[in-house]
């Protein structure tokens, strides 16, 4: 498995060979650079650790500034690291690119959905609500009703479906196909959307 980090930069739409019009959303794929490397003999198991976007050296800690001062590269905002295969023949403050892809290839994106906040069982769940507000209902069109027999159980079963938090979570989107490739401006344009708000970071993998 080989990715890169990326950052969703706007939706837009292109149009195919039949004239169809294709949704598709605008990655910043790269440039990232190779700033750890882990082995079977060393570590056990093999991976890199990629590094992208420029972070002020205010702001980094002295523990990661002798990091990426190792890697020969300056302090990154985002780091991740990957798994297999991929790992071979990259080194220390090596750059990996958008080239790693091809266009008609399939991807698998992950990035944290945007967060919505405390919401009711209508938006979080989908719960229809009583439909018309009949025998006296002023009040109850969007809750939730009952959540559970009284004397026995005598509790809620968990993962009862309520109100709460949503969103801010990670949400991984597969089998995104590559319709086109920049690589002078390391674009990656995908059919579709992914999760995350603009200029949120995402994570870019594909099967080798």
């Amino acid at each position: 498995m080989s990715g890169i980090i990326g950052k969703k930069i706007a939706m837009t739409s292109l149009f195919d060979a039949n004239g169809k019009n294709i949704p598709c959303t605008i990655i910043q794929a790269g440039p990232c650079v190779v700033t750890q490397v882990r082995t079977e003999d060393k570590d056990g198991y093999k991976s890199v650790q990629l590094g992208f976007d420029d972070a002020k050296e205010k702001n980094t800690s002295a523990a990661l500034k002798g990091h990426f001062k190792k890697a020969g590269t300056t302090p990154k905002r985002k780091l991740v690291e990957f798994y297999g295969a991929f790992v071979d023949g990259l080194e220390l403050g090596k750059e990996v690119t958008v080239e790693i892809f091809k266009e008609g290839e399939y991807v698998d994106i992950t990035g944290v959905s945007k967060g919505k906040g405390f919401q009711g069982v209508v938006k979080r769940h989908g719960f229809g609500g009583v439909g018309q507000a009949t025998h006296g209902q002023h009040n109850r069109l969007r809750a939730p009703g009952s959540i559970g027999a009284g004397s026995d159980p005598s509790r809620v079963f968990k993962g009862m479906r309520m109100a709460g938090r949503m969103g801010g979570e990670n949400v991984t989107v597969q089998n995104l196909n590559v319709v086109k490739i920049d690589k002078e401006e390391n674009l990656l344009i995908v059919k579709g959307a992914i999760p995350g708000p603009k200029n949120s970071y995402v994570i870019i993998r594909k099967w080798n």
